[in-house]
């Protein structure tokens, strides 16, 4: 049986696609963006992405505001911050976060015209949603925006693949997910989604066309 088929070889109608925001439909930060943090934290540039990712879940999950957040972080990194200093942190985190895929854009777009039901599903705290929808009006193409922070609910935890089920109201299989991250990927297919890892936007063509799916980004043909 070929990859992303049905048992008698027919590809399942997609009629919702769910879309990751971070590294999906914006780029990682540049290496400035985190060199000014890890010099302010005295964190090594080589170790700062990896510290600063797996500090997130409570704070996506809108569990800490973002003074709590930004303190724990000083903390743990041994640095004093004041409250002036934490309000550049917290515009720091919006820009880095900002630089966006405009080929990924443009397919939520033409997705949205061609009837397919739309879902933003991210982990992302308030400050960024809230810059998010002040900045990006392409987001207006998603019909859903399920995010972390006002949910309560945090990829990969199943409860949040069947919320955004639920919110789409297709079937998984008609449901198209995309990641960048393995374990949300699992946790997509374990919900039974049809789910496909970012890494670039050459091969997500290239996955869709094995799928059978002819909405392709970077294309105007469909």
């Amino acid at each position: 049986m070929a990859k992303n088929k049905l048992e008698d070889g027919r590809v399942s109608r997609i009629r919702a696609a769910i879309l990751d925001f971070g590294e999906v439909l914006c780029y990682l930060p540049t290496p400035a963006d985190l060199r000014r943090m890890a010099e302010l934290f005295r964190i090594d540039l080589s170790d700062f992405l990896e510290v600063y990712v797996r500090s997130r879940g409570p704070y996506d999950q809108g569990l800490l505001t973002a003074e709590e957040y930004w303190q724990g972080f000083a903390r743990d990194a041994g640095v004093r911050v004041d409250a002036t200093l934490i309000e550049t942190l917290r515009s720091w985190d919006t820009e880095m976060w900002s630089r966006i895929n405009v080929e990924m854009a443009d397919w939520v777009e033409r997705l949205k015209a061609k009837g397919v039901t739309m879902a933003l599903l991210s982990n992302m705290p308030h400050d960024m949603a809230a810059h998010a929808r002040r900045n990006f009006a392409w987001l207006a193409h998603f019909d859903h925006q399920i995010l972390s922070c006002e949910v309560r609910l945090i990829k990969p935890d199943p409860a949040i693949f069947a919320h955004s089920l639920q919110r789409v109201g297709e079937k998984p299989e008609e449901t198209l997910f995309v990641d960048d991250r393995d374990a949300n990927i699992e946790a997509a297919r374990a919900a039974g989604m049809r789910a496909i890892r970012y890494e670039s936007t050459e091969r997500l063509r290239a996955d869709l066309q094995e799928m059978g799916f002819g909405i392709l980004p970077n294309d105007g043909v469909v």
